[in-house]
């Protein structure tokens, strides 16, 4: 309270000391609902950006993540078809000793030999030599003995041989599209990105062609240096030449088309 009796000089100083704290006060609450403001602000981003996330409205356009190639453990299988009175030819003969090697390599569990149920005399018999080949590749005791049901009599039925082993193929089906690119009714269409099928082929005739799936999974260790190499370019810097490889090219007469 002010003492209206005091001096001019004195008044204004308890004035200016009572003004002070609600200057502070209302300096701290505009700060406070200004840091609210911004909280609230941040909050509601966060959360449209995780519905968009949630919602899938950023799709990846790479074909990389719409076809990846995977690990998984499949069967390898093998079709023999033997001629009459179940002999095997020599070609029959040399791929059941490659399916052998593979299966020594990367193979899981045991070999079968699935025959077909309906198979007779010629079929044991057959199935008698291929065990006899797989034998003298030196499998012994990881060769099965099974059958698989015949869905057509008349159709010619296989003795397949097969083993689980490691595979690389695609998660995806090739072959689909969800959208008609060539449509004007949707906005699909309109869009700068590749369509869903694209990508799918590549990546499954990668995943067929390479002999180990390990390598999708990690990376192999460096082969060792080649030495005479390595001696002959220290040998041509001590020499003070160059150690450099000089690479000639000869061309054929078909290379030399469109050449004038």
């Amino acid at each position: 309270m002010i003492d209206e009796t005091a001096p001019a000089s004195r008044r204004n100083n308890v004035r200016e000391k009572s003004v002070m704290p609600f200057k502070l006060a209302l300096s701290l609450l505009k700060a406070s609902s200004l840091g609210a403001l911004c909280v609230t602000a941040a909050v509601s981003l966060a959360g449209c950006g995780t519905d968009d996330l949630a919602m899938g409205s950023i799709r990846s356009d790479d074909y990389h993540d719409r076809h990846p190639i995977v690990l998984a453990q499949a069967p390898a299988t093998l079709d023999v078809f033997p001629l009459g009175q179940g002999k095997l030819d020599p070609a029959s003969i040399d791929d059941i000793r490659i399916f052998a090697a593979r299966y020594r390599a990367v193979g899981n569990g045991r070999l079968l030999i699935l025959a077909p149920a309906v198979g007779g005399h010629a079929t044991r018999t057959a199935v008698d030599e291929i065990r006899r080949v797989l034998m003298s590749a030196g499998l012994h005791e990881s060769i099965g003995l099974g059958s698989y049901p015949v869905a057509d009599a008349t159709l010619a039925s296989p003795i397949r041989l097969s083993f689980r082993t490691l595979k690389a193929e695609v998660v995806s089906r090739c072959g689909q599209w969800p959208h008609d690119l060539a449509s004007g009714s949707e906005i699909e269409g309109w869009k700068n990105e590749s369509y869903w099928n694209f990508g799918c082929a590549t990546q499954s005739v990668l995943a067929a062609q390479v002999d180990d799936p390990r390598d999708f999974a990690r990376a192999r260790a460096l082969g060792p240096s080649d030495v005479q190499m390595r001696l002959r370019a220290i040998n041509d810097v001590r020499q003070g030449q160059d150690p450099g490889t000089n690479w000639t090219t000869q061309l054929t007469p078909i290379g030399q088309v469109g050449g004038n």
